[in-house]
């Protein structure tokens, strides 16, 4: 019975190895007993299977791009030199191709299957401004079908690839971007209207050219209307920013040790792919960057992102799966990914879902996470329209600190717009209206949340469903947050709090409940004073408890409005 038993929690450790480590490091990470030890607390505790990551495997043939007529004088294009050097890799079986130390220009890069891109430490491949080198291309914007400029680094119908080593890749965003004034500092500003482009009417907004100006005045510039060819296109060119690297419908991909930085639109975007690891990548852009994700998974099945660090101007890490019709109509959720490990420092959110997710997503496992200084920490955002189921959500021993705003927040009103109002912005509630439910009804359902500290953030918690379905069975355990406000939960039901203490010093009320049902909080813990503990609105409002929580005449702290009243609160 003993060595059975060590046998089931030896192949439980290989099991956690094979899904964590690429075949390189196998072996040091056998000696990794902490990491092992936090995965089979994971997995114990919810009692879940996590997917078991397939990784590439490659030939040791090396094709240095040197031998293809390279020239790493940052001045000659290499466009050609690079791509010969993957063909000439892949109709050899497969191998490395070599990207020494040097700084090298290059036009858009194109993956082959059974091909590791490798760039050695001090290798800087860097992507020309010259956009004329990136054609337009039938692609993929926010879930939808588009026109695109060619993505710096792009592959199709792969199988078998990896960019890896620990050089640094640069999509030379800036030429790309529009800037807002608001995110600037005044002598920036200057700077940047000195250098060109043009302002729109109101002169807050910079344009780097008149063709991104007129795809911005175009109401919906990238769809591709019936009966148009992409030449109907070539005058909104420069507003079709590319995402610095897409890998569309590829299988057993590898990303590791990489920096990717300064991408024209999102950085990495995988999609429709499976078997994905990133593993140590470094990802950043200007916090200013407009829709500067760190990486966006979108209908992706079985997927690792660990040990990376990632400051950007836009989601962190974000999981997606098409928007509206289009996603409904893939119908491919994001599912069995893994996120572990990771940093995110500036960024509109930590981890994200949403909000494009119309084709759904499951089995998410996210722990041993921190987020510092990014606008939300665990951002879980859609609207209606999208569609979509996103569920069996399990999260654990996340850390957080200065968050400009909610430490946890579920909102299906998305705006599109910053989650923390710029200087001069308003952002005003949405008026609630129940509506009937269709396919285009998007849900939030069975969440996982525990052990979770957040230092500093301006509201601790927000979820905001709507009321033809509400956001349902959340579960937050061991939560500890110092927040200026504290919890706000509308239009929910079937949420409850085990061990929540909240340490909330600017609020009226700490915690406020409307038209939600079945809220319970178990060892509620207030750090600070409070005027009301709880104030609770609707109508629809019922089976709020609070148990097993210390807190001086509780009941003399509770407020009622908008048709609540005391049935619809129990306290033990």
């Amino acid at each position: 019975m003993k060595n059975l038993k060590s046998a089931i929690l030896m192949g439980l450790v290989f099991e956690v190895l094979l899904l964590s480590c690429s075949a390189k490091t196998v072996k040091s990470a056998i000696s990794n007993s902490s990491e092992i030890t936090d995965s089979l607390a994971f997995i114990n505790y919810f009692k879940v299977k996590m997917p078991i990551i397939k990784t590439p495997v490659f030939r040791k043939d090396t094709f240095d791009i040197l031998k293809f007529g390279a020239k790493a004088d940052g001045i000659t294009l290499n466009t050609k030199s690079i791509n010969d050097a993957i063909i000439a890799c892949n109709k050899k079986g497969g191998g490395v191709v070599l990207i020494s130390s040097g700084l090298w220009l290059t036009g858009p890069v194109e993956l082959k299957s059974n091909v590791n891109l490798h760039l050695k430490r001090g290798a800087i491949l860097l992507f020309t401004p010259d956009k004329s080198q990136y054609k337009l291309i039938e692609g993929n914007w926010e879930g939808k079908k588009a026109v695109r400029n060619q993505s710096p680094i792009s592959g199709t119908n792969l199988e078998n690839i990896a960019i890896t080593g620990s050089g640094i890749i640069d999509g030379n965003g800036d030429v790309w971007r529009a800037v807002k004034k608001d995110k600037l500092t005044e002598s920036q500003w200057k700077k940047l209207v000195a250098s060109g482009g043009l302002l729109n009417a109101d002169k807050r907004i910079w344009f780097p050219s008149d063709s991104y100006l007129k795809g911005d005045q175009t109401k919906d510039a990238g769809v591709i209307q019936p009966g148009k060819s992409l030449a109907d296109y070539q005058d909104m060119k420069d507003f079709f920013r590319p995402n610095l690297m897409v890998l569309t419908n590829c299988k057993k991909v590898l990303l590791e040790d990489v920096t990717f930085q300064n991408s024209p639109a999102w950085g990495l975007h995988p999609l429709m792919c499976e078997d994905l690891t990133l593993k140590n990548l470094t990802v950043k852009n200007p916090w200013y960057a407009q829709n500067g994700d760190g990486v966006d998974i979108e209908s992706c099945k079985n997927v690792m992102i660990e040990g990376s660090t990632f400051d950007v101007g836009d989601d962190g890490i974000c999981i997606k799966s098409g928007r509206d019709e289009d996603g409904r109509k893939r119908g491919m959720p994001t599912e069995n990914v893994i996120v572990r490990n990771n940093v995110v420092y500036h960024a509109h959110g930590g981890f994200v879902i949403g909000s494009e997710m119309s084709g759904g997503a499951k089995n998410l496992f996210v722990y041993k996470n921190s987020f510092i200084g990014t606008d939300i920490g665990l951002r879980f955002k859609t609207t209606r329209g999208r569609g979509g189921v996103v569920e069996k959500i399990y999260i654990s021993d996340i850390n957080m600190s200065d968050i400009a705003g909610e430490a946890i927040l579920f909102d299906m009103y998305y705006m599109a717009k910053d989650p923390v109002p710029l200087a001069g912005e308003k952002a005003d509630a949405p008026k609630v209206v129940l509506l009937p439910v269709t396919e285009e009804t998007p849900q939030f359902k069975d969440f996982h949340i525990r052990n979770v500290v957040c230092n500093g953030a301006a509201k601790a918690i927000f979820i905001r469903g709507l009321p033809e379905i509400n956001i349902q069975d959340i579960h937050f355990e061991n939560i500890v947050i110092q927040s200026d406000k504290g919890v706000e939960i509308s239009e929910a039901s079937n949420v409850t709090f085990k061990n929540l203490s909240l340490l909330s010093t600017k609020t009226d009320h700490l915690i406020a409940v409307g038209n939600s049902k079945q809220i319970s909080f178990n060892a509620l813990k207030p750090l600070a004073d409070f005027k009301t503990l709880l104030n609770l609105s609707g109508e629809k409002t019922s089976g709020v408890s609070i148990s097993n929580s210390t807190i001086p005449a509780a009941k003399e702290k509770v407020t009622y409005s908008l048709g609540a009243n005391s049935s619809s609160l129990t306290i033990k």
